[in-house]
């Protein structure tokens, strides 16, 4: 397919997830099964530009006063992938695959910038239900942390030490031009790929499967790094999940001491098992989905008690940027609701002296430091610790320092950082 006729593509994906509300890998799947002829390059084409479109979706169609799917194309082909309008134009009208030729309206569109200002909302591509809760905390740097959520992510991966090192990771990966992170010293990072270019499948390279490596953000590594896991601690993941930061914890605690996963849905515990098998992971046991009566023979007994909790993964807007436009007052109260009974139920886990060590994948004070500050209103034998002492103690070099200008409490944005947004708070219990 050429050019044309990956736009007219990215019209009709987009206009499945307008109309049908469907997340957007569903819509290009269901794309792909119906033009099973475009190829896997075609299909990463198409994916890449309804990805972009939908990182910048409220300023594009300012631009265009128009949020059509066909204005969002037209106006990311031009403004984010650099196409010449008279060029496009001209392929238009040579291709049978192409959308419908560009008015002379849609040119103007596309060359003129508005007299007005954009809100501040739509600059941000930001809800502007949202807007204030994300923006208000980060003060006078907000614009360049908006920026960093609209663009796209790299591949960041954790080196398994059980198993492997950096160093042998890196030199196997020389061909995605991996690069160390910045703070977590088992990671490495391969660039995002620039416009229509595939990124790269390393889950299919050799070195995924003997267990040398998997991927994960380095703003979960870091969040794996502060809980001060060590060998011989008694740990519970208690929203484990498909296992990401327990095989990270096992990895930290080099196969020793003990690590209970527990999570309340099975279809997300599942994928788990082996994942743990492929890692090498021999000190963890996993826990029956929803299962508390298992929960209670940790009741007061674990040293570290990790608590990764459902929230409206705000902090992924770069990778999955069409649920910011799907996320809710609703689904928001939802997802608080969920986590002031998980800090509830995993605090009644920690031994004295123990750390909590709550985690979110979102930007939304209501989710962090506000329901933090709630829970220790109301759980009086927990007090937060410092992060960056923590981070110092886990022998990091390093500088951390948080997004928001915190010392207490970590937020890991993508401008700050160049990890996902998270955020982590270190509670300890009174011995």
């Amino acid at each position: 397919m050429k050019l044309p006729g990956r736009l007219s593509a990215a019209i009709d994906v987009l206009q499945l997830i307008e109309e049908r509300h469907l997340p957007a890998k569903n819509a290009l799947a269901e794309w792909g099964r119906a033009n099973r002829f475009a190829g896997s390059k075609d299909r990463a084409a198409i994916g890449n530009l309804v990805f972009d479109i939908l990182r910048n979706k409220s300023s594009l169609a300012w631009e265009m006063d128009d949020d059509s799917p066909r204005a969002l194309t037209l106006a990311g082909a031009v403004h984010l992938w650099g196409e010449d309008v008279d060029e496009l134009s001209h392929a238009f009208e040579e291709d049978k695959f192409a959308p419908a030729t560009i008015t002379e309206k849609e040119k103007k569109s596309l060359t003129t910038k508005r007299d007005e200002v954009a809100p501040a909302w739509v600059s941000a591509n930001i809800p502007e239900w949202l807007y204030h809760a994300v923006s208000a905390q980060f003060k006078d740097g907000f614009e360049a942390e908006a920026r960093a959520f609209s663009e796209r992510a790299p591949i960041d991966i954790r080196v398994n030490t059980l198993k492997s090192n950096r160093e042998k990771l890196q030199n196997a990966f020389s061909k995605y031009n991996a690069n160390e992170t910045a703070f977590s010293p088992f990671g490495l990072r391969l660039p995002a790929a620039l416009k229509e270019k595939k990124s790269p499948n390393i889950e299919a390279d050799a070195e995924h499967g003997k267990g040398w490596f998997e991927v994960q953000d380095e703003g979960s590594q870091i969040a794996s790094l502060l809980t001060g896991a060590k060998e011989g601690d008694q740990v519970l993941d208690y929203c484990a999940g498909a296992g990401g930061k327990t095989l990270a914890l096992s990895s930290i605690m080099n196969n020793k001491g003990q690590i209970h996963a527990y999570d309340a849905d099975k279809h997300r515990l599942r994928p788990i098992f082996e994942r743990l098998k492929r890692a090498g992971c021999r000190n963890v046991q996993t826990l029956e989905a929803g299962n508390e009566a298992q929960l209670e023979l940790l009741k007061n007994n674990m040293d570290i008690v990790l608590v990764d909790a459902p929230c409206t993964g705000t902090g992924t807007w770069r990778r999955h940027p069409d649920a910011k436009w799907r996320l809710s007052e609703k689904s928001l109260e939802d997802r608080q609701n969920e986590q002031r009974e998980v800090l509830r139920k995993a605090a009644g886990h920690v031994k004295p002296g123990g750390k909590l060590v709550y985690v979110t994948c979102s930007l939304l004070p209501s989710e962090n430091k506000e329901q933090v500050e709630t829970f220790l209103s109301e759980e009086q034998a927990f007090t937060p610790l410092k992060f960056k002492e923590q981070w110092q103690q886990s022998g990091n070099n390093a500088e951390l320092k948080s997004a928001t200008g915190d010392d207490v409490f970590l937020t890991l944005t993508p401008n700050t950082h160049k990890t996902d947004g998270f955020f982590i708070a270190i509670l300890q219990k009174q011995g």
